[in-house]
């Protein structure tokens, strides 16, 4: 289990996410990212507790992607499978996710919302994954959104299965900051 608290002058944001399922419970007091947060949860198999609260709408979903991202970084195993690939139908939108959830951050998208595109790229940012996202057919943004956090959901669930071993050619990699 990850907990990141986030505090800005525009957000107090707490993110809690469990690795192999659990509870889900979101307050953002925005009803459809409440909504989106809880079908990613699902489709992932994670546990997810969100309380957040915020100034503006960008800067709110925003920073719960930032917040959720880290989260989410901290429950990656060293011997996840890694990849994850899912493509998701919704009504007229088909959206496709590929991911790897090994450490490095690249984002290419886009969803048709910039809010929800920002929020993509700020979630694999700070997850420190590869995330692309193709939009394959639809114009109902809502759909399609939605069609993303499922395909991501289902792509990290894949992802995030236990391998037994690194899944790297380089093997383990360690990164240590110490003091100057």
């Amino acid at each position: 289990m990850s907990t990141i608290e986030r505090e800005t002058r525009e957000t107090t944001i707490r993110v809690t996410v469990t690795r192999g399922g659990g509870e889900v419970t979101v307050d953002t007091a925005l009803p459809f990212l409440d909504h989106m947060l809880v079908t990613w949860a699902r489709y992932a198999g994670v546990g997810l507790a969100v309380h957040a609260r915020g100034d503006l709408r960008h800067h709110l979903i925003e920073d719960v992607a930032i917040a959720l991202g880290a989260a989410f970084k901290d429950e990656v195993p060293a011997t996840a499978a890694r990849y994850g690939h899912r493509i998701i139908p919704m009504d007229e939108a088909l959206v496709e996710c590929a991911i790897d959830v090994g450490g490095r951050f690249y984002y290419e998208g886009p969803v048709p919302s910039t809010l929800y595109d920002h929020f993509m790229r700020s979630f694999a940012e700070h997850a420190g994954s590869t995330l692309h996202l193709r939009v394959l057919r639809g114009s109902d943004r809502h759909h399609i959104v939605e069609a993303a956090f499922k395909a991501l959901g289902l792509a990290i669930r894949d992802a995030l299965v236990d391998s037994g071993a690194v899944f790297s050619t380089k093997g383990s990699v360690s990164l240590r900051r110490g003091e100057a």
